[in-house]
């Protein structure tokens, strides 16, 4: 049954512009309400040591990479012909530098190897260096790095 004979069903409409204004006093809240803070990403400081000087300096192992590519172990080059290889030089290094008479032996004392490399060295050469220690046996590891002032 229609009452309203001759007049069109109006279809509903959602009025935008009061949605719009609503939309806008939220904004604005939220805009007014968040702080906005500016982080730095890594910003970091590092521990400073302030230990005595060691009296009984280590055997050293220096393993050199430069950007190139090289590998020197105690200032000598050797080729790369793999992990396996790098290990062997690394015990050719540590059997060449037995401590003398008045020293510990070699056997006694595992040796720290310092990893000198160019800031340009590809990662994988260090972590070349870093298998072939493990694979001799060696697991006391440092690298060496310079202070900023120095050039």
């Amino acid at each position: 049954m229609d009452f309203r004979r001759g007049r069109k069903r109006e279809d509903p409409e959602i009025n935008l512009i009061a949605f719009i204004d609503v939309l806008l006093v939220v904004l604005i809240f939220l805009m007014v309400t968040t702080s906005y803070s500016k982080f730095t990403e890594l910003q970091i400081t590092l521990p400073t040591a302030d230990a005595e000087k060691a009296l009984d300096r280590p055997f050293e192992i220096n393993v050199t990479i430069d950007a190139k590519g090289n590998y020197t172990v105690n200032n000598v080059a050797v080729s790369f012909h793999g992990v396996a290889g790098l290990a062997d030089d690394l015990k050719a290094a540590a059997k060449a530098g037995q401590p003398g008479a008045g020293q510990q032996s070699v056997a006694d004392k595992s040796p720290v190897v310092i990893v000198n490399a160019d800031q340009f060295a590809m990662h994988q050469m260090v972590i070349n260096v870093l298998e072939a220690a493990r694979i001799a046996g060696y697991d006391k590891l440092t690298f060496a790095a310079q202070t900023a002032g120095k050039k």
